[in-house]
């Protein structure tokens, strides 16, 4: 495996040339992190993963990241954001849980509780599971409906 490390930030213009970035990479990772430095050339490499069919890992930050550029570009929720970098957003898809709101210090603060998540039959998710319900962990909730 070659590793190739990509500065987001470096990806934010619209002038950048992401077909020449990703030129020869057979996938992508894009991985958590704080704050919002970056998150748009983070957003736009998704995009971009998700029209170019490169196969793609969000972790964390990463994770929703990809639910802002699919919320965006895919269901037309213009501007659509995390109120963590956008607290006026028009479309607030990603929100902090109520109970992480007046939490300032990040890291080993972080909720660390397991969710139920049931798993619709016929899925790709079903199928690597191979049940119907699991648990996961998850800081924010993701919110289309607010």
């Amino acid at each position: 495996m070659n590793i190739h490390w990509i500065d987001s930030e470096a990806l934010e213009s619209e002038d950048a040339d992401l077909a020449a970035v990703f030129n020869g990479i057979d996938g992508i990772v894009v991985p958590g992190g704080f704050g919002g430095r970056g998150v748009e050339g983070k957003v736009r490499t998704i995009q971009y993963a998700r029209e170019n069919k490169v196969p793609f890992l969000g972790l964390c930050l990463g994770m929703q990241s990809s639910v802002m550029e699919f919320a965006r570009n895919v269901c037309g929720m213009g501007g659509a954001n995390s109120t963590e970098f956008d607290e006026a957003s028009s479309y607030p898809v990603i929100d902090l849980m109520a109970d992480q709101v007046d939490i300032s210090e990040k890291g080993g603060t972080m909720r660390l509780g397991l969710y139920p998540c049931k798993l619709a039959e016929g899925t790709k998710a079903r199928e690597v599971y191979g049940e119907d319900l699991i648990y996961e962990r998850h800081r924010h909730r993701w919110e289309f409906n607010k």
